[in-house]
């Protein structure tokens, strides 16, 4: 039949929310990439080493089990939530109850949905940080909730001013997002500000909700917003395995939190998926338990090496950027000579064949910033900086 047009439509929710900038972007990439342009991505935090080898090995042994392929509890198997509590225990420092105060995730993205729909209604309040993670937004919108920002900058050191918070009306807002260490800047977590969140949180009655997974990153003193005293009452970290065990494609991650909160996920995580994969479950146990030599030698020593290379780009190109900042990205700001970041970008990505990511994507306080991502090999980065040393 010939192709017609039709009345349907989609839902208007769409029109609050544009195409994932990456999602769009790389098709761009893609096609220059089919033209021979060879483009290196230094864009996407998407980890390029492997998991742990015994962490390989328990995937491919449950794999061959001839009764592992069923569905799996939507609470996640007794195995994996024991593993979550003693790594949190034997890096934090933070007891948790893995039957009741512990809920497995497909990845930290999934959790800001389940978590906004457990507690937000259509029409209330979110605190979501700018520059921050887009998806705090785009997935606030989608689901009816109104997005309040609130600044992160620079001369803060990326916390937020609880000052200009105090003076918000807060009457309407369910829950604060927050990201430390952070996304994009790096700003390193502190004692002092998760101290003052939760005190925030108890004195507004909002769930603050720290995503957490960079702290082992190019980080020598690992924190979690749950070491706070009182903070399980009324905060929620999530923490991903994506990051910190080179498992971003497993899709395996975490919330913690008290019972009570849990089980209000659990309600809306059970409506919508039905377990993950037995084999994940018991490889991403057995990868809780990697030794600290692994991840010194896979999560400081190796991006160490990169960073490097990622700190001579943005000299290179008149960048200026906290050698403190942690995390497997560069934050740089950019020349005054710029009119925006995406200026900068566009120019390294055609002229020097290397594509790094704007931070207006992040916010407005993101606009004269760029990003540069360290989830390449070193013989990579260091080819796109002779490349931009070349062409910029």
């Amino acid at each position: 039949m010939e192709n017609r047009p039709t009345d349907i439509r989609p839902a208007e929710r769409l029109s609050l929310v544009s195409e994932y900038y990456f999602s769009r972007k790389l098709k761009e990439v893609a096609q220059l990439n089919a033209e021979g342009k060879d483009i290196i991505s230094l864009a996407i935090g998407s980890p390029d080493m492997p998991p742990s080898p015994q962490t390989v090995e328990k995937l491919c042994e449950v794999a061959h089990r001839p009764d592992a392929h069923g569905y799996q509890p939507t609470m996640g198997t007794p195995e994996l939530r024991e593993a979550m509590a003693d790594f949190y225990n034997r890096w934090y420092g933070v007891t948790l109850d893995p039957k009741t105060e512990i809920q497995p995730l497909i990845g930290s993205k999934e959790g800001i949905l389940h978590v906004t729909l457990a507690f937000v209604n259509p029409g209330e309040e979110v605190l979501v940080p700018n520059p921050g993670y887009p998806t705090y937004t785009s997935l606030s919108k989608l689901l009816g909730a109104k997005v309040v920002n609130y600044n992160l900058r620079e001369d803060n050191g990326w916390q937020p001013d609880f000052d200009e918070l105090e003076k918000m009306d807060l009457s309407k807002v369910r829950l604060m997002w927050t990201n430390y260490p952070n996304m994009p800047t790096g700003g390193n977590a502190r004692r002092e500000t998760y101290e003052r969140l939760v005190r925030f949180a108890k004195e507004h009655h909002i769930v603050v909700v720290n995503d957490n997974p960079y702290s082992f990153i190019l980080n020598e003193e690992p924190m979690s917003l749950l070491q706070i005293p009182g903070a399980k009452d009324c905060c929620i970290e999530f923490n991903s395995m994506s990051k910190s065990h080179n498992m971003p494609g497993w899709r395996v991650g975490m919330c913690a939190t008290n019972a009570t909160f849990i089980s209000w996920i659990l309600k809306v995580k059970s409506n919508i998926d039905s377990g993950t994969f037995r084999g994940l479950q018991l490889a991403a146990a057995e990868a809780y338990h990697n030794s600290e030599d692994w991840h010194r030698a896979a999560n400081i020593e190796t991006y160490a090496r990169r960073r490097r290379y990622a700190e001579e780009i943005m000299n290179v190109l008149g960048c200026k950027y906290d050698p403190n900042q942690v995390g497997m990205f560069l934050w740089g700001r950019i020349p005054e000579k710029y009119a925006d970041a995406e200026e900068l970008t566009e120019r390294v990505l055609h002229e020097a064949r290397v594509f790094i990511t704007p931070g207006f994507i992040f916010g407005s306080n993101g606009q004269r910033y760029i990003r540069i991502s360290l989830c390449a090999k070193e013989e990579k980065i260091a080819e796109a900086l002779e490349r931009i040393k070349k062409a910029i």
